[in-house]
């Protein structure tokens, strides 16, 4: 049995309950915790609920850790959530690991989507008799500078349950403890820049997963041989992460969240993006059938600086889909394919960087 684990709120609930669908249906033997951060997502999710589907409460994990709460104390709520990253998973093995039969939990992010079986994952783990798995963010070189904020992604990780799955853990629990906020500083940032040393670090014990189909993602698309990949039934793409991906106006416009590395073709979109948006639009319609009046949260349109800094972008390559069926259309006619490889130019030209 697969366990698994993720957090989030209510702004995330309807995409929540969508990656649990898509484990459920690709993972029939598995277990999803949850770490529900408000209340309303703690009863919503209990009626769901299930054998299968685990929630524990955001207070039930910060009781009796004091290190926890100083941390709560001292950073943003978007900062807090970062440190939770490794308190969740560690607390998890600590607490109900033995008693669960837990003998690895798999963090994935609540914006992730199964579209095949990752039984293929936990075998190339086995394989290399690894106690840690990892994958890196894959930018294509015109991204490269986005190392900065870390050669890998927290997206999803697997720990197993054993001396050094739970040391890295324990590790890396107590450096966010100490620090995790959302800025460059003295090479950290937030959660993520601290797995850049894990390869030093784990040795033989971790495993970069090399599989571009788990963690494929809007920020290395663009670097993918996309030939094995355009056929979503072939099991090629396992695990696709919607970093930014939100519904604007009802369901028939969407952000993208791609702007910054490049659209992705109209086709790749189809056969991607389209299962989603319906298993999001699903996963909303469920929810509202319990909870009337429930809709996607809606994100803040951008405004001041950030907003005329990105408008001559948006004008050009589009940053905005119109949804139809399976369609996201971003009406420039494939320009948008070129937006991240443009703002890597105009950076190089005006910012040096």
């Amino acid at each position: 049995m697969n366990h698994y684990c993720t957090y989030f709120d209510r702004g995330f609930l309807a995409q929540g309950l969508a990656l649990w669908r898509s484990l459920a249906k690709h993972d029939l033997d598995s277990v999803l915790w949850v770490l529900a951060l408000d209340e309303y997502t703690v009863d919503v999710l209990r009626e769901v609920g299930g054998t299968w589907l685990r929630v524990v409460t955001l207070a039930e994990v910060e009781a009796g850790d004091a290190a926890l709460a100083a941390a709560k104390a001292n950073r943003t709520r978007v900062e807090y959530f970062f440190t939770l990253s490794p308190c969740w998973p560690q607390w998890l093995l600590e607490k109900h690991g033995v008693r669960a039969g837990i003998e690895r939990i798999t963090y994935v992010d609540a914006d992730m989507f199964f579209f095949a079986s990752p039984a293929g994952i936990f075998e190339a783990m086995d394989g290399a008799q690894a106690s840690v798995l990892v994958t890196a963010h894959r930018f294509p070189p015109w991204l490269k500078r986005y190392e900065r904020h870390g050669m890998f992604n927290v997206g999803i990780l697997s720990f197993r349950n054993d001396a050094a799955g739970r040391g890295c853990l324990d590790d890396w629990r107590d450096r966010c403890l100490a620090w995790c906020y959302d800025r460059l500083e003295d090479g950290k940032y937030a959660d993520q820049k601290y797995l850049d040393a894990w390869p030093e670090r784990l040795g033989a014990a971790l495993l970069v997963l090399p599989q571009a189909g788990v963690n494929l993602a809007p920020w290395n698309w663009g670097g993918v041989d996309f030939g094995r990949l355009r056929r979503v039934e072939d099991g090629e793409l396992v695990l696709f992460h919607f970093a930014r991906f939100r519904p604007v106006l009802g369901e028939w416009w969407w952000q993208s969240g791609q702007l910054d590395y490049g659209v992705m073709p109209r086709a790749l979109r189809r056969a991607i993006y389209g299962p989603y948006g319906r298993a999001l639009v699903a996963a909303r319609d469920e929810l509202a059938r319990r909870r009337a009046g429930f809709d996607f949260v809606r994100r803040p349109a951008r405004s001041g600086r950030e907003f005329w800094r990105s408008l001559p972008l948006r004008l050009v390559f589009g940053g905005g889909w119109l949804r139809v069926g399976d369609d996201f259309f971003n009406l420039r006619g494939g320009l948008g394919r070129w937006s991240g490889q443009c703002l890597a130019k105009l950076r190089t030209i005006f910012l040096r960087t």
